[in-house]
């Protein structure tokens, strides 16, 4: 339900920026209706729950002797998304790949909406999956399929093959983020598991800056085909890692 919008956002897009003849920022003011009541629902519908006072015991999350509870397995959960977040950079250049195949202005944004489409498609049968079979299984399952979406769109040229390309990086990403999520709440314990979550998603967002400016380095200076073969490289490297990990 989580991508529903960035299914309908998209489509949207590409009927306005039809309707108003490519006029971005016209575009763009539309995109302020649904964050502005994105916040009214936030404000008014949602009932926080009024903690249990004298039954937790606050604890700073800033010590540093708190890293020496977390298992060896949780580390291990670290690394392996770190690298992983190394092959997946920003969606963005997904957007300029299928902008460079020759896609219109006004259709670019259907990059988008065909990933969003197969990871809404894809994301409730990768999640059961997950809960009868082990999850590292489903995690390499994901991870083959980015190895494929980036061989695919480092030779595409035309739309149609972009947009494969596209639709598998949209499986893998049904395939892989709950999956991460549920291993790292697998792996820590009860009282450690906000810690634990905030660690892993500082750790992954430094990567995925770091992952963005690879990228466009790589974009601007050896092309698009290369950028997406280094996606492959740290892919392939995340796959390899998972195999010595999953007993």
């Amino acid at each position: 339900m989580d991508t529903v919008g960035a299914v309908l956002g998209p489509l949207l897009a590409m009927l306005l920026l039809y309707l108003y003849n490519d006029n971005l920022k016209a575009v763009l003011w539309f995109a302020v209706a649904p964050a502005a009541l994105t916040v009214i629902l936030i404000l008014t519908g949602i009932q926080e729950p009024k903690p249990n006072i004298g039954q937790t015991h606050f604890r700073s999350p800033l010590k540093l002797n708190n890293l020496s509870l977390f298992k060896i397995s949780y580390w291990r959960i670290v690394i392996i998304g770190a690298i992983f977040t190394l092959a997946r950079f920003s969606e963005a250049f997904l957007v300029l790949k299928a902008q460079q195949s020759g896609l219109s202005f006004t259709l670019v944004p259907l990059a988008m909406v065909v990933m969003s489409l197969f990871y809404a498609l894809s994301a409730y049968p990768a999640g059961a999956l997950s809960d009868s079979i082990n999850k590292h299984h489903v995690l390499s399952i994901g991870l083959i399929l980015l190895i494929l979406a980036d061989l695919v769109l480092a030779q595409a040229k035309m739309p149609y093959t972009v947009l494969l390309g596209v639709s598998l990086w949209g499986l893998h990403m049904g395939f892989t983020e709950g999956v991460l999520a549920s291993l790292v709440a697998g792996s820590t314990p009860q009282e450690l598991k906000g810690s634990a979550f905030g660690l892993f998603n500082f750790v992954s967002g430094l990567f995925a800056l770091l992952a963005s400016v690879f990228a466009g380095w790589l974009w601007e200076h050896h092309g698009a085909q290369q950028t997406f073969y280094a996606s492959a490289g740290f892919a392939s490297l995340a796959f390899i890692l998972i195999l010595l990990d999953r007993k």
